[in-house]
């Protein structure tokens, strides 16, 4: 950090700064901070003010060292307002600036915590081993490079002819035979399609944890490598005396399970895809077995909802892997 002051104009220039902006009415304001301390100060980690700004000012323009004047301030913020409460609003409120090489270090950190979430939790469905992040790092620029290609242009459809819509039907229907089968009804041309998960890329201006679980979706998708989700290892126990009571057919939806009726014990194997171990211990049923990450909710609920407090579901493990 170096800073000059020039009496003589009256103005301070600063370098190696981060900066803070508020618009207020029609004017742009300005604090000079020390970098990576805005960020610390809004989360509760840095308290003391003099560590956080590199001068206690409020400037039109930090770069050309434009302090703000007095009037500006107090039409903008109040009369009589101090100072010190004007830039807690600003570094309250304000859009932080960082600079270009600031900028990428932050676009390479949520980079790399995004391929290292995707690699923990994504595995080779035939060999249930994990990727190493350069792996997903390339599976992952697959994706992001088919999703900026330019979309091929559909031809033109041919041109109508001047006839009417019912004359055209008549004559097709001529052309065909009386054999032939009713044409069918007038379509639109573009038919509502599902939206497809895709990829882009990493940005900086969303949480690695968000972007880690729309790259996972695309991934699964589109399947540029073999991936699958990585099984949790669970623990269900419920009281012998609930295994035998017949349950009602789910309505269906992510993570239900694939019989529609049966027994307590029937519907919590279903949700079950690999048992490890199941045994009973006195008045207490227990089976280990591996689920789908989607289906753990499902079936917490439906201990929940059936079996009244006497079933219950442990995570043993999140992310169940195998690693050379």
């Amino acid at each position: 950090m170096s800073q000059q002051i020039n009496q003589q104009s009256n103005q301070i220039r600063l370098t190696n700064v981060s900066l803070v902006r508020l618009k207020k009415g029609k004017k742009r304001f300005e604090i000079a901070c020390y970098k990576n301390k805005v960020l610390e100060w809004r989360s509760g980690i840095e308290t003391d003010l003099d560590e956080v700004l590199q001068i206690p000012n409020v400037f039109l323009n930090v770069s050309k060292g434009q302090t703000a004047p007095a009037a500006e301030l107090a039409k903008a913020f109040g009369k009589d307002r101090p100072v010190a409460d004007i830039i807690l609003e600003i570094l309250a409120r304000g859009e932080l600036q960082v600079g270009e090489r600031e900028r990428a270090a932050q676009l390479d950190r949520v980079h790399h915590e995004v391929l290292a979430i995707v690699a923990a939790k994504l595995v080779d469905p035939r060999t249930k081993r994990v990727y190493t992040t350069g792996m997903i790092e390339k599976a992952l620029g697959m994706l992001s490079a088919q999703a900026h290609q330019p979309q091929q242009q559909q031809p033109p459809p041919p041109p109508r002819s001047s006839s009417s819509p019912e004359a055209d039907k008549n004559a097709a229907s001529a052309s065909a035979g009386p054999d032939a089968p009713p044409a069918p009804a007038d379509e639109p041309d573009a038919r509502p399609r599902p939206k497809e998960h895709s990829w882009t890329g990493v940005v900086a201006t969303k949480s690695a944890k968000s972007q880690a679980l729309d790259a996972m979706r695309a991934l699964i998708a589109h399947q540029p490598i073999p991936v699958a989700r990585a099984r949790m290892r669970l623990r269900v126990t419920c009281a012998t005396g609930v295994l035998k009571q017949a349950v009602r057919a789910p309505k269906g939806g992510d993570g239900e399970p694939k019989a529609a009726s049966g027994t307590v014990k029937d519907r919590i194997l279903s949700y079950v895809e690999q048992v490890e171990a199941q045994d009973v211990l006195g008045s207490e049923w227990e089976v280990v077995g591996f689920v789908e990450p989607g289906a753990f909710k499902g079936l917490s609920d439906f201990l929940a909802n059936e079996t009244k407090g006497q079933g219950r579901v442990e995570v043993l493990d999140m992310t169940v892997t195998h690693e050379d």
